[in-house]
């Protein structure tokens, strides 16, 4: 019987043409010559054939026997310490090949890789990386490395290669001339077009020498797309940074996804991870493109539903899924968001951080004298003792060396007189407060304390943009959060940064021979996602209501919601947003009449037929005391997939009926 496994690489050895170079080096590697080479480096433009490549090579050596450790580039944490952990077998058992595939979405890691990472390489392993970038020239230049490195740009296809495939396709022979023409020697191109396969290629539409080749070829492969459902399917891969079953199920409520993803899954152009699927880069572009053109209102209805997933999962998400969940947000406004830097890189200065350590109190003292004088550097001191968890350090990728730290500080209400006395920016903040809207008891505020980095002292940086991401992250997840706040000490130029999205609340306290500028958010006027989507997205300033309501739609949704994931924790649950809209302005006693009207609500939606499995779902998952979704789904005897939709869709029920008494008050 042959396995799954084998059909595909026979098919993989049937389609592959060319690459002779690269096969017949790796394959004496494989052989143990000693002249072969250790590291394999291939390079080029998308679409050229470098994943295509990367699991032929894969294939070879799962034949030969070896231990393979594949990873994906676009899914690679910035700290080197998850590389090495994913990639531990390269260091521990012999004989282990590792193929990082997409390497330049994480180019930062190559001077690390070179210099501390594949010199511990177990015996008789191989590692293979395939990128858009060349690798930094002194590599290939270094003695040390040349007999050990063998660098490939690959090349398109000759036309004896491209017609070579086409055969193997089973292209008809009267229309390879007319393919080849079209497409050129460009292999993704070329697998498209065999992909579509003769009926395709016999459309004289389809290949119109003038139109955009890729666009021409994703129109014919994918054709007339099943049903509206598999075209918002296509939407969500198109946008999100990965495309999993259960993010299908969240964003087309009501679909049966599972056929909807093995479509996707199914077709060419797709790749697959852990994580889910995802385009090829150049089909992603197309696709985009040509679905932004088209359906420009559906193209941007589905990116604000997936960023309001990515935000309800960013604040149910375990501790260790928060950046990732980040990251997808940001990827969704790459072009021109104010964050879509955070997946930029530089080969020199890419960092990553890490807690504040006994060891780094030193360097991070230095760090303030240098930048801001012995009197800063004595509160960070303090602050370091007081709130050790607030510290982020950070160290360069490719040395280890630290180059910067932040403190993003959480000071309870009421404030502790001792740090108030002793930071003036603090105080200053705290000040702020109370002329403002104080904070109550129970609440708390947030203050991104300290960005000291040396070499780019509060200039836009690397370091700026992760502390500011974390900074919003634990804005969004935490509970009782009344106020944000940043220090930043050109005041002027920083206010004109941040206009928009922080508010200058005019104080400018001392702190030796610098003065600060302290700009601050009211999380309980404006909510995060709000305010997270106009500063990613970058499309108007948010304006924060001076009293309850009106809030747009999604805020709304989004506060209930929070009531709900609020219900059993009492002090969370009285400072919820909910409480802050009409809905609630004349209750004399707010938080239970609150908890009546909800508790009410939900059991309101089993008067209609449809809702009657929502309310269970709501109450079995709100109201019952079950730790958990899972638990919930046992307790009603119901499969996983099942419940979560019973409680999506009770969700939208019950945000709907709510939303309509908040337009029209029946008490009026």
């Amino acid at each position: 019987m042959v396995s799954v496994g084998e059909r595909l690489s026979r098919a993989r050895v049937r389609a592959f043409v060319g690459r002779d170079e690269e096969l017949g080096r790796f394959g004496e590697a494989l052989a143990g010559d000693p002249q072969a080479p250790f590291a394999f480096y291939v390079y080029g433009p998308g679409g050229i054939g470098k994943s295509t490549l990367l699991r032929r090579l894969a294939d070879h050596a799962r034949a030969a026997g070896r231990l393979l450790v594949e990873l994906d580039g676009r899914f690679v944490s910035r700290d080197p310490a998850d590389f090495e952990r994913a990639a531990g077998p390269f260091l521990d058992v012999p004989g282990t090949v590792l193929f990082v595939d997409s390497f330049e979405h994480c180019q930062w890691l190559e001077s690390w890789l070179w210099h501390h990472f594949l010199p511990r390489a177990a015996d008789d392993t191989l590692v293979v990386l395939g990128g858009r970038r060349a690798p930094q020239p002194q590599w290939a230049a270094d003695p040390a490395w040349s007999r050990l490195l063998h660098v490939s740009e690959l090349e398109p296809f000759s036309s004896e290669q491209a017609r070579s495939l086409l055969v193997a396709a089973q292209i008809r022979p009267e229309l390879r001339d007319r393919v080849l023409r079209f497409a050129g020697g460009n292999p993704l191109a070329l697998s498209l077009a065999a992909a579509a396969g003769s009926e395709g290629c016999g459309r004289e539409e389809i290949w119109a020498p003038t139109a955009d080749v890729l666009r021409t070829l994703l129109a014919g492969l994918i054709g007339e797309v099943p049903t509206a459902a598999h075209r918002r399917a296509l939407e969500v891969a198109a946008q999100a940074h990965s495309t999993s079953e259960e993010l299908l199920a969240a964003v087309l409520p009501g679909e049966d996804v599972h056929p909807l993803f093995s479509w996707l899954r199914d077709l060419p152009f797709m790749e697959s991870t852990l994580r889910g699927v995802y385009p090829h880069d150049a089909a992603r572009e197309t696709l985009a493109a040509d679905l932004r053109w088209r359906a420009p209102n559906a193209f941007e209805a589905m990116r604000q539903r997936l960023a309001d997933e990515y935000l309800r999962i960013l604040r149910e998400a375990p501790e260790e899924r928060v950046w990732t969940v980040t990251d997808d947000l940001f990827y969704l406004f790459r072009e021109g968001a104010t964050l879509a830097r955070l997946r930029s890189w530089s080969r020199e200065d890419e960092v990553h951080d890490r807690a504040l350590h006994p060891d780094d109190i030193d360097v991070i003292l230095r760090m303030a004298t240098e930048t801001e004088g012995a009197a800063s550097a004595e509160l960070v001191r303090y602050w370091a003792q007081r709130q050790p968890q607030a510290f982020s350090v950070y160290r360069l990728v490719s040395t280890g060396r630290v180059v910067a730290f932040t403190a993003r500080l959480v000071l309870p209400s009421p404030p502790d007189a001792q740090d108030l006395a002793t930071d003036p920016v603090v105080a200053a903040a705290w000040r702020y407060t109370e002329a403002a809207a104080p904070v109550s008891p129970g609440e708390h505020i947030g203050v991104s304390r300290f960005s000291i980095y040396p070499e780019q002292y509060q200039v836009p940086s690397r370091v700026i943009d992760l502390s500011s991401s974390r900074a919003q992250a634990e804005a969004a997840r935490a509970r009782g959060r009344a106020y944000g706040f940043a220090v930043f000490r050109d005041a002027e130029t920083w206010a004109e940064r941040v206009k928009g999205t922080l508010a200058d609340t005019g104080a400018r306290p001392r702190v030796g021979d610098h003065t600060y500028g302290v700009f601050g958010v009211d999380w309980r006027q404006l909510p995060v996602e709000s305010w997270l989507m106009h500063f990613i997205s970058a499309t108007g300033a948010p304006a924060a209501p001076a009293g309850p309501s009106p809030v747009s739609r999604s805020a709304f949704d989004q506060a209930v919601r929070e009531a709900l994931a609020h219900w059993r924790d009492a002090d969370a649950f009285a400072a919820c947003a909910l409480l802050r809209t009409r809905l609630a302005a004349d209750f004399g006693d707010p938080v239970g009449e609150l908890r009546a009207l909800l508790r009410r609500a939900v059991d309101d939606l089993a008067l209609d037929p449809r809702g009657v499995r929502a309310r269970e779902a709501l109450t079995a998952g709100h109201f019952s005391g079950a730790p958990t979704q899972e638990a919930a789904a046992r307790r009603l005897g119901l499969p996983y997939g099942t419940y979560r939709r019973h409680l999506r869709q009770g969700l939208d029920l019950l945000c709907e009926a709510l939303w309509q008494q908040e337009l029209h008050d029946p008490r009026q």
